[in-house]
Order: C-alpha cells, then sequence, then structure tokens
C-alpha cells in the first residue's frame, strides 16, 4: 500500500503540520521541526509535544509515514573542524527533537565536501576527495547514533551540484556499509535529484534498470522514504530543478511505475513540487495510479 503526501508548512507550531496534511488528503508527510534556516530553536515544550501527538492520532497518520527534514545549515561533511562541530551539534537537536515528536526517522542531505573541482581534477583525485568526506559523514552519523535513540538516519540522494555528494548510489552505500548500527540507517530517494544526477526513470526498461541498479548497491531494505518530484532539467544535468508531476523532463510514466512498485509500500512518498496549491489535485492522481 502506498502512503502519499507532502512537505507541509509547520507555521504557528509543529503540531499544526498534521492539520496541514490532512486538509490536502495526504496519507504522509514531511516537515521541518524548527525553522531550517538557523541553527538554533525554542526546546519543544510538553504542551506542543502533546498537541503534537494528539493531531497526529486524530488525522490518522502512523509515524512510520513521516519524513521529518533537518535544517539546511547543516554539513556533516565540512571540512573546517569548528564548523563540522556546530554543524554535528545542530544534528544532533534535531535527532532528538524528532524523537521527542515521537517520529522514528530524520531525512538529511549527506552534505558539501567544499573543494575546488577544475578541469585539471583526475577522477582518481576527485574520488580520493570524495572518500574523504563520506568517511568525514559516516563518522558524524556513527556519533550522532551513539549519542541519540530511536531516529533512522534517513540519508537523501542529491543531484550532484557543486561539491554535493549523494549523487551517486555507491555514495549512499559506502555511509550505509560505514555505520555500526545498520538498524539506525535508511535513505530517501528523490526522483527529481535521481534523474538529474543521470539515473533514467522515463520507461519502463530505464526504470526497471536503475532500481534494479539501486538495489544491488544500496537494498531496498534501506529505503525509508522518497520525494516524488518531477525535473524541470535534462537528464543528467546535476542541477536541483524540480517541477510538477508531468510538466518536467521525467514525465508521467515514472510516477504511474512508483506507485505499481511492491518494493516501495508502506513508507512516505513526498512531493516536493513548486505548485503547493496543487498538492490536492497531485495527491489524487497518485492513488489512482495504483492498480
Amino acid at each position: 500500500m502506498k502512503f502519499v503526501g507532502a512537505h507541509v508548512s509547520t507555521s504557528g507550531g509543529v503540531f499544526n503540520a498534521p492539520i496541514n496534511a490532512s486538509e490536502i488528503g495526504a496519507s504522509a508527510f514531511a516537515m521541518f521541526t524548527k525553522n531550517q534556516r538557523q541553527w538554533v530553536a525554542k526546546n519543544l515544550d510538553n504542551e506542543t509535544i502533546e498537541k503534537f501527538k494528539e493531531n497526529l492520532k486524530n488525522i490518522g497518520i502512523l509515524p512510520k509515514h513521516i519524513l521529518p527534514h533537518d535544517g539546511y545549515l547543516i554539513n556533516l561533511a565540512n571540512p573546517d573542524l569548528e564548523k563540522n562541530k556546530r554543524s554535528f551539534e545542530s544534528f544532533i537537536n534535531e535527532i532528538q527533537r524528532c524523537d521527542q515528536l515521537g517520529l522514528d526517522r530524520i531525512n538529511f542531505h549527506p552534505g558539501n565536501h567544499l573543494e575546488k573541482i577544475n578541469k585539471s581534477t583526475t577522477a582518481d583525485e576527485l574520488k580520493n576527495i570524495e572518500e574523504i568526506a563520506l568517511k568525514r559523514i559516516a563518522d558524524n552519523m556513527n556519533k550522532a547514533i551513539s549519542e541519540t535513540d530511536n531516529v533512522i538516519l534517513v540519508i537523501e540522494n542529491t543531484a550532484g551540484q557543486g561539491s554535493i555528494l549523494g549523487y551517486k548510489f555507491e555514495h549512499l552505500a559506502f555511509l550505509i556499509n560505514e555505520i555500526l548500527d545498520k538498524s539506525r540507517v535508511g535513505v530517501c530517494i528523490d526522483t527529481c535529484h535521481l534523474f538529474s544526477s543521470g539515473y533514467d526513470i522515463r520507461d519502463k526498461n530505464s526504470y526497471e534498470k536503475t532500481f534494479t541498479e539501486f538495489d544491488e548497491i544500496v537494498g531496498f531494505k534501506y529505503l525509508k522514504g522518497m520525494h516524488i518530484n518531477d525535473s524541470k532539467v535534462k537528464l543528467g544535468s546535476r542541477v536541483d530543478r524540480h517541477h510538477s508531476l508531468g510538466k518536467g523532463e521525467i514525465g508521467i510514466d515514472a510516477f504511474k511505475f512508483i506507485m505499481n512498485d511492491s518494493r516501495i509500500d508502506d513508507i512516505p512518498l513526498i512531493l516536493e513540487t513548486i505548485d503547493s496549491s496543487i498538492w490536492p489535485k497531485e495527491i489524487q492522481m497518485l492513488n489512482k495510479m495504483s492498480l
């Protein structure tokens, strides 16, 4: 069974997220637990936590169908020691906030290695730069897991713009392999990022080839959520530009394949498409695709 929603607003308090999800006909949703562009936030008080849980119970969405996202400032790959420490501390806070709200996973971008790459950089040099940064991320993840409870760290694949890591299945697999407690790690596949980073899903053969590769390198058992987006940019463009479903370069068929793929059952499928006013229509459209 598929559970579809969108990244909803928490304006006025995180307890409003379940209500906002219900109003668009969602059976899943994503949210920020604090302002995503600030390092610190006021601690969640007991009243807020209980109100969130009550609203969640009232709309009937399970915690496993919610995919909270951490803040945009966090970069667990940052080579600067002080900035890396600040990112780690903020990440810990984000994990703790999810746990307080009774949520079992947190979605995050792996990070940027921030090294200068140019035409003279060889493939071996790039691989070495990326592996050093990926190891830095994994070390932070292991430490975060040891200092927190319950919450699964869900790594999102990326388009690979600039020095951003996570644009290859091998990056995701590297991180998972480094994690000591495999029960606390997972991945989120963003369809726009997937396509932009060079993985085709537009027709049945391409879709099966890409997800067979995903299963062999990463494994469907680690798939804890998906972001369902079309792409404004062409295959392999390495740029992150989302579009409404069926309006971009991916087209509509890929989303039909997803909605009828039993390997993708029982996880949050989250819209981050560009026009929130049509999210109810997009949710309905996706649900109707399930045979």
